[in-house]
């Protein structure tokens, strides 16, 4: 029997079963509670990535693109170019060697123009300046200037990744594509040609006068296109130059080239998190995006 004092409730002998099982329900209903409550933030710390993510796509008009190393696997189309070259002069040369030499003489190069020891200086001419070195260097004799002219344009074809051309066909659906590339206009314009490279715009830090990652090449990129920064992500295999777009207000997206540099290389895979989108390739962000 029940007997109601006050606003308490007290229990009759004999009841002690059912004092029990109200306070193991009690326990229940309490953890419940506390789980719950436990998972709000987490639940919150989920979903608010993706509406970020959902936002900036939405925000964004315009994708451009790093090319070397991001579009195209530069160092195989050079170790391609040197082999077909060596098959016709018959030079014995380590050929990945020499490809990442040419490719680590492009950033000295490029100080030259900025610190005033070169005026400003077209990447073509860069390469060449580079080449004439390395022809020395590896014992490469007996070629023409016609042949030291089409070896050094081997930039120009060079080959994309075999995600390129259908992940930018996608990309296109949704969003202006175009470069951002130090690479010369006549250089970018040759290499979409000969690759099939869909771009609605081939645009260059050659338009600026400045190199990446100096600030003025993103944001002359932006003006062309009648965009704000904050409407355009810069697509690259480069965390430099995604930090250097970043800090002008343009957004990014990383996507992964483990073999830009051959087999074996470390992969930065932006465990930081600090850019707005990371892909594995150009279809995998084409997903990401929406397009």
């Amino acid at each position: 029997m029940k007997h109601r004092t006050s606003n308490f409730l007290v229990t009759a002998p004999g009841s002690e079963s059912e004092c029990v099982d109200k306070t193991r329900s009690r326990r229940r209903f309490i953890k419940r509670v506390s789980l719950l409550a436990a998972a709000i933030p987490f639940a919150s710390m989920v979903a608010q990535p993706a509406r970020a993510q959902a936002d900036v796509a939405d925000s964004v008009q315009a994708l451009v693109f790093d090319v070397f190393g991001t579009v195209v696997d530069w160092r195989a189309s050079i170790i391609r170019e040197g082999q077909l070259l060596a098959a016709r002069k018959g030079y014995d040369v380590d050929w990945g060697e020499f490809a990442d030499r040419w490719r680590s003489g492009y950033g000295p190069a490029m100080n030259k123009v900025r610190t005033g020891e070169l005026p400003w200086t077209k990447i073509d001419d860069l390469h060449r300046m580079i080449l004439d070195e390395l022809v020395v260097e590896f014992g490469l004799t007996g070629m023409t200037e016609d042949e030291l002219d089409h070896f050094n344009r081997a930039w120009h074809r060079l080959s994309p990744w075999p995600d390129t051309v259908a992940g930018l066909n996608r990309l296109k659906t949704r969003y202006i594509i175009a470069t951002l590339s130090n690479g010369n206009v006549s250089l970018l314009t040759n290499m979409a040609k000969n690759a099939g490279l869909p771009w609605d715009a081939v645009l260059s830090a050659e338009l600026a006068g400045h190199y990446k990652p100096d600030p003025e090449a993103y944001l002359k990129a932006a003006d062309l296109l009648g965009l704000r920064p904050e409407q355009v992500m810069l697509v690259a295999a480069h965390p430099g130059d995604l930090r250097a777009a970043a800090r002008t207000g343009m957004h990014t997206a990383y996507v992964i080239r483990p073999l830009e540099r051959g087999p074996g290389r470390p992969v930065d895979r932006n465990p930081d998190g600090e850019f707005d989108y990371t892909a594995e390739d150009f279809l995998d962000l084409a997903r990401q995006l929406g397009a």
